[in-house]
This record gives structure tokens, sequence and C-alpha cells, in this order.
């Protein structure tokens, strides 16, 4: 087997390491850094804080704050337009703001608008503004990929992808993730989960990228259930961040699959938190998908602790009990059929990842992978 493993940025873990922000933009030589943190935590005073580290290593500062839910074009637009002028980004959060910041960087340098870039439509700056990344959610693996995703003007998800994109410095900080509610750290943690599943599992796996995805799956696997019920675990907590690095990097390199498709197509059609709609994209395709009883769906298995694939389809479920995830959508799907969420699935930008599935998917399995998700309850 061939394969080539992308670069991984430099990566710091500890608790508290957030407090080394502005030493470390003051080692990449910064004097003017523009810091996209989600809003929540700019209002925890956090922002504040950040800014006056930053300030005592003699570097000006400015935030963006103004998104909710999944980046939209007009939020990186903004983040732009502030980062303009500056020579470092800094983004603090979930993968939201990790994805603007990483996009800010790039366009804040070339004067492009992001759709320049969207889908590799065109090569991104070859010198982007550095980057440092905090992430706070454990689950997108942002904070070590090449990809970014926004919403576009027609309200699809829209891809930006490159090297340019890459954080060069990740700082893991398990205390920033102690307040995560209990059903985002379940939602973020099964993302991840299965990041690191199906970068290990589908047509793109090889052993460069099993290396980080195998471990994701036993550190995430063995630690995210008590993340969930003891929120104030850091060693858990520690484990499903690195976890989820790990798995980040793992998608790096070999992308996701089926699940992955079923959760973009979904948010397609209307908002839902990422990682609740992979969770159940997942729930509703590992059965079909471990029928291929392949070495890698068995090789996952095993980091999970089972003793094969055919073991998956109880553990998915019994972990999605444990950890309380509701098998339910949001209310703004009422207005959708099957039929819909099939059209999204099938959709050009979702491609890649029912390409990249082990198993050939079918037209006819997508009508019945999209039946089974839009026949649960519009609750949430």
């Amino acid at each position: 087997m061939q394969f080539t493993t992308s670069f991984v940025p430099e990566i710091r873990f500890g608790n508290d390491l957030h407090r080394t922000v502005g030493k470390a933009a003051a080692g990449f030589g910064a004097r003017r850094a523009a810091l996209v943190i989600d809003g929540f935590l700019a209002q925890s005073g956090l922002a504040d804080r950040i800014a006056a580290q930053l300030a005592d290593e003699g570097i000006a500062s400015r935030f963006f704050s103004s998104f909710s839910g999944e980046p939209k074009l007009r939020h990186v637009r903004e983040a732009t337009e502030m980062a303009t002028g500056c020579d470092l980004v800094i983004g603090i959060g979930g993968g939201s703001a990790l994805d603007i910041a990483k996009i800010a960087a790039c366009c804040a340098v070339s004067g492009e608008d992001p759709m320049h870039y969207a889908l590799a439509a065109h090569p991104l700056p070859a010198n982007p503004l550095k980057k440092i990344m905090v992430p706070t959610t454990a689950g997108t693996g942002s904070e070590t990929s090449a990809t970014t995703i926004f919403t576009g003007p027609e309200g699809r998800k829209l891809w930006i992808w490159g090297p340019e994109t890459k954080a060069d410095l990740v700082l893991l900080d398990p205390a920033l993730t102690a307040t995560l509610p209990a059903n985002l750290t379940a939602w973020c943690g099964f993302d991840a989960m299965i990041h690191a599943f199906e970068a290990a599992t589908n047509r793109n796996a090889h052993y460069g990228a099993k290396l980080y995805a195998h471990e994701a799956l036993r550190l995430i696997g063995g630690a995210l259930e008590t993340a969930v019920r003891e929120p104030q675990d850091l060693e858990a907590r520690g484990k499903v961040l690195l976890g989820s690095c790990h798995a980040g990097i793992a998608i790096d390199n070999c992308g996701t699959a089926i699940a992955h498709n079923i959760s973009h197509a979904l948010a397609g059609l209307a908002p839902v938190h990422h990682g609740l709609a992979t969770a159940l994209g997942f729930e509703s395709t590992i059965g079909w998908l471990v029928e291929a009883d392949t070495a890698d769906l068995n090789a996952a298995a095993r980091a999970l602790g089972l003793q094969s694939a055919s073991e998956l389809p109880s553990f998915v479920s019994g972990l999605m009990d444990r950890t309380g995830i509701e098998r339910a959508l949001p209310a703004a799907f009422t207005g959708f059929d099957d039929a819909a969420l099939a059209a999204e699935m099938r959709a050009p930008e979702n491609q890649p990842m029912r390409r990249s599935t082990i198993r050939e998917i079918t037209d006819g399995d997508i009508g019945v992978f999209a039946a089974r998700i839009m026949t649960l309850p519009k609750t949430l």
C-alpha cells in the first residue's frame, strides 16, 4: 500500500493551557491579533482575559463573536473584515469558531471573498495569517484538519479545504471543556468517534491514519460516558478532547463516509447540531455497514473494546442510550419528508462521502436510510 500523510500542526496538551495564549502569540512575532470566539465564551469573560494576555505581550487585539450555530457566509465575511490588517488569528470554541477563524486567516490576506474558494474553485493564498486553534467542544477535530465548512448563500453547506487553512499551533485544554452541557458533550463526542471510525474503515483508509483513528476510538469509546455523567472529571474530558484531535487528523487524511453524508444532507434541509445528526446517521446505517465484515471494520471494533464488527450496532445504540442521546430531530424538520432528505444525500457536494463508504450505496439504499431518519420524532 502507498499513502501520504498530511502534516500535523504542533499540538500542546494540558489543563489551563489557555493561559499561555498570549505567550504563544508572542512566539509567532504577532503585533495585532484577531480572536474568533464563541459568544458564550466571550460573555464568560474569556475573551477579555485572552485580550489581557495579549496586551501583556504588547499585542493589540480585536475579537469577533457575533455568530451562533454553524458558520454562515456573512459570519465568515465579517470575521475576515475584522482580521484584515492583523498578523495572527486565534480561534477559540467549537468547530464553528475554528472554521470561521481558519477561513478568515486566508481571506484577510488575499482580499478575496470566501465564495472565491468554495469547493476548491481557486487555490488558497500561499501565505495565510498565522493561526492558533483552541478547541472547547471535543468534537469536530477542525483544529487539525485542512477542511472548513460554512453555509453558502443558497443555504447549502460548502467546503474550503487545503493545507493553507491548517493551524500553526493547537492548544488542547481539557479545563475549557468542563462546562459543556451533557447533551453537547455526547453529541460532540459521538461526532469525534464517528470521524475516527469512518476514517479507519472507508475506502480511503490507510495505516498512516489508522494510527490516530484507532487511538481516538480507544480514548473516546472508553471515556465519553464518564465525561457526560461526571463533567468535572478532567481526565475523562482530556481523553475525549485528545481523541477528537486525533480523529481530526484521521479524517484530514482519509475523510468520512455514509453517516456524514446523512448529517450534511440533514443540515441542507434545516438547522440541526452536526454531532446529533451524525450520531443519528451512524446508528441508522451501522447495521447495514457491518455486513461488509471487512478487516478494517473488525479492527475498528477491537479498538472500541469489542470482539468483532458484528457487535457494533448494539454497542452504538447502547452508548447512545447511556449518554442520553434522544433519537429525534428539531421541529424545523416537520415540513420535510424522506424524498427531500434523499435528494440532499444525492447532492453533488455530498457525493465524496457516498463514494468513500466501504459498501456501495445504491439509490435504493439512500431511500431506505432517508426513510429511517425522517420517521424520527420532530420534537427537539
